[in-house]
């Protein structure tokens, strides 16, 4: 078994479902998502079983035994998920059968998301002004497309991102509206966390990024204490964070604050091991747009970055490596034990539609050498069927 800190030991009765949200204030900082500055397609080689030297330092707990003996429940998470942006530049049919191609890739007992859009008309107040300023992007779906989300299998949305107040305070309360009128889940505001029952497990997701309204990813000591807080709730936390800068240079996890336009997008290993740290299980990242490593750090899997999703409408760049993308499953114990996982490739069609990619497989590949080269001793090891172990 693996080793685990006092944090995780410590589990708790949960009475019931409890959504802590705070009120919704503020715009987002306007961030760009039409990321990349080359299309060149990468050549991505199978890892040769031996890690290279680290590009980011730490040092892990000895690796998590998986047990198929094990009780436990199973989750699945996507990276950045943009469905069009109305009224001119939507999917074909209204946006029916937008997913279909990954709807069985997703299936899980909890299926999350990175909604990086509101879903809602225009409510006057797009942040690039009417119209639009050159080089600014706001994006926003009709309300009525949280059904889409719905039948595909999302069952929560994370929307603590830069897009998510692209349209202000209203459009934000709007795509609140719209998804909880589809009978889904979301977080990503200010101290909100989120409690949903997984077949009996209480599971908390909170989400972070750098932006106004919602957990800020570079205020530690208060990443600490909400995870904390969320520990106490719920038997299993899992934090997805909206962190790093973009671009299809951007595939490399390094130690330190990564800079996009002057905004400081976190410093996403120290982050994502300090709310570990905290309490958490599993840290889904998301925000630079292209897919990155993953590693292990005290037994808990940290996935960098899943890449962009969906970009329906042609909202999200497909050059080189921008259009790949997969789906994160992981398996957890009520405890918190890595039961296993698997990443299924997917790539954005020439419109921006999540596609599973079924003979190049190309999304697995970048992540298994991404997470070899740069964690050393960490990394996890993604297997040629796209199984996630711990390093041995």
């Amino acid at each position: 078994m693996n080793s685990q800190p006092p944090s995780h030991r410590r589990k708790r009765p949960v009475l019931g479902v409890t959504i802590a949200a705070a009120a919704l204030i503020g715009a987002g900082l306007g961030g760009v998502a039409l990321a990349g500055r080359d299309s060149e397609e990468a050549v991505w080689a199978e890892p040769s079983g031996s890690s290279s030297s680290a590009a980011a330092a730490g040092t892990a707990k000895p690796p998590v035994e998986e047990s198929a003996d094990i009780e436990s429940i199973s989750l699945s998470a996507t990276g950045d998920i943009i469905m069009g942006d109305a009224p001119n530049r939507l999917p074909a049919d209204g946006g029916d059968g937008f997913f279909d191609s990954v709807t069985a890739s997703l299936e899980a007992d909890l299926v999350m998301g990175n909604l990086e859009q509101p879903l809602t008309g225009d409510t006057g107040t797009s942040k690039c002004g009417t119209p639009k300023r050159p080089n600014c992007f706001a994006f926003r779906s009709p309300p009525s497309y949280a059904g889409h989300l719905k039948d595909a299998g999302f069952q929560l949305l994370n929307t603590a991102n830069n897009h998510s107040k692209d349209y202000g305070p209203k459009g934000y309360q709007n795509t609140v509206e719209a998804l909880e009128g589809a009978g889904l889940e979301h977080t990503g505001a200010e101290d909100q966390i989120t409690v949903v029952d997984v077949k009996g497990v209480k599971v908390a997701v909170v989400g972070f990024s750098p932006y106004a309204g919602a957990n800020n990813l570079n205020d530690l000591p208060a990443a600490t204490a909400v995870i904390k807080k969320a520990a106490g709730q719920a038997d299993l936390v899992v934090v997805q964070v909206h962190m790093g800068a973009e671009g299809s240079d951007r595939t490399h996890v390094k130690p330190g604050n990564e800079l996009y336009f002057g905004e400081n997008r976190g410093n996403p290993i120290k982050f994502s091991r300090t709310v570990i740290d905290a309490g958490a299980d599993l840290v889904v990242g998301h925000g630079p747009h292209v897919l990155r490593g993953m590693e292990f750090y005290k037994g808990r899997l940290i996935a960098y970055s899943l890449g962009n999703f969906a970009g329906g409408g042609r909202t999200l760049s497909r050059d080189g490596v921008l259009k790949y993308s997969g789906v994160l499953h992981v398996s957890l114990t009520r405890e918190g034990t890595y039961a296993g996982g698997k990443f299924v490739s997917t790539y954005l069609d020439d419109n921006g539609v999540p596609t599973r990619d079924k003979n190049g497989d190309r999304g697995r590949k970048m992540v298994a050498q991404l997470s070899e080269a740069d964690f050393d001793g960490t990394g996890a090891v993604i297997g040629a069927d796209g199984s996630i172990k711990a390093p041995a």
